[in-house]
């Protein structure tokens, strides 16, 4: 059960968060943006066929500037970087980036150090979609089938969750958060129940595989709607990190200056659910990522969320992009879930950030 968090001295401003930082903020995100450059050029070259970095680059400028580079590699190379690596590269850096932002966002609204984007059940949600595409063998959309059902159960939960949490008009972080839990359980045994009676193997090792996570068969066409929609929400929450810093300081400070904290927090639970639901909807259930982030971003750039959410968007694309790299390496040819990998890396951080609360 997730603890609410007790209110902050309103001492807690941004000014002392930024304050707190340890290193430069420019430092900090050259230093970012180079992780992703150089986790994104490994993730391109590294794979069953490998590929010399500088040959990556060079056919990435020569499909942007043809003239910039004369072409000194095989079609199927090329075919290999643009067609199969680059959009699996760039979607794990998307979702990277998404569940990130969403974390810290969501770790101001609920004001608890240990909350992750899957709280509000909108995963399970979106798993519940998916598995009905993969049992039912629905085909209506193409290749659009799962990630639409995955987007529409998403929306589902997320209505179901509102519903239950509100009550006469209103909304506590209490109650959103106890829907959140319960909704995310029993959508999960819907979907295990769902898995368990398909009767086709082949079928429930599919939508198993999906429910651990993991970005194989992206193409070009999946990759823009979690773009567009991780590019604008992270867009609208760098509008309001003035009120999601007023957060930190306590709800009744945060009314004091004027912030309507029950209307604010319930445009940003839409907000952060309808981003978590076309992310989950390409890339499966990926836990830990939206919690681990933020808390390593904190420690190098403070709570301030203007300076704070540029930063865990890029370290959130490295860390997946990392992640997707390990996964399709530790075990080649065979591809582990990434959200096993995530899991193994976000479990004991999960357990040493506990502690370290309880000890403070």
């Amino acid at each position: 059960m997730i603890e609410i968090a007790e209110s902050r001295p309103a001492a807690t401003t941004t000014e002392a968060a930024a304050g707190r930082a340890r290193v430069p903020y420019a430092l900090v995100l050259t230093l970012l943006g180079i992780a992703v450059v150089v986790t994104a050029t490994a993730g391109i070259a590294i794979g069953s066929v490998r590929l010399p970095f500088g040959e990556v680059w060079g056919i990435l400028l020569h499909r942007i500037f043809p003239a910039l580079v004369e072409p000194t590699w095989t079609p199927v190379r090329e075919t290999i970087v643009m067609d199969v690596r680059v959009p699996r590269v760039l979607l794990c850096g998307v979702v990277g980036a998404g569940l990130s932002v969403c974390g810290m966002a969501l770790q101001a609204l609920v004001r608890n150090p240990l909350a992750d984007p899957m709280l509000l059940g909108v995963s399970s949600g979106a798993t519940v979609g998916a598995v009905l595409v993969m049992v039912l063998n629905v085909s209506l959309l193409g290749a659009f089938s799962l990630p639409l059902a995955a987007f529409g159960g998403a929306l589902a939960a997320l209505l179901l969750v509102y519903f239950l949490a509100s009550a006469k008009g209103r909304m506590t972080t209490m109650r959103l958060v106890l829907s959140g839990v319960a909704t995310g359980e029993v959508l999960s045994a819907v979907a295990s129940y769902l898995i368990i009676t398909s009767g086709d193997p082949r079928k429930a090792e599919s939508a198993l595989r999906w429910m651990l996570g993991g970005l194989a068969g992206t193409t070009w066409d999946l990759l823009w709607i979690p773009a567009g929609a991780v590019l604008a929400g992270t867009a609208v929450l760098l509008g309001v990190s003035r009120p999601l810093n007023l957060l930190l300081a306590g709800e009744e400070a945060a009314a004091a200056l004027g912030l309507n904290v029950h209307r604010f927090r319930a445009a940003l639970f839409v907000l952060i659910a309808l981003m978590i639901g076309a992310i989950v909807a390409v890339s499966g259930s990926i836990g830990f990522v939206g919690l681990m982030m933020p808390h390593v971003v904190r420690l190098l750039v403070g709570a301030d969320h203007r300076r704070a959410l540029p930063a865990v968007a890029l370290l959130g694309a490295a860390f997946l992009i990392a992640a997707d790299l390990a996964a399709r390496s530790v075990t080649a040819p065979e591809e582990i879930p990434i959200g096993i990998l995530t899991a193994l890396v976000g479990g004991p951080f999960f357990l040493w950030l506990m502690r370290r609360k309880a000890a403070r």
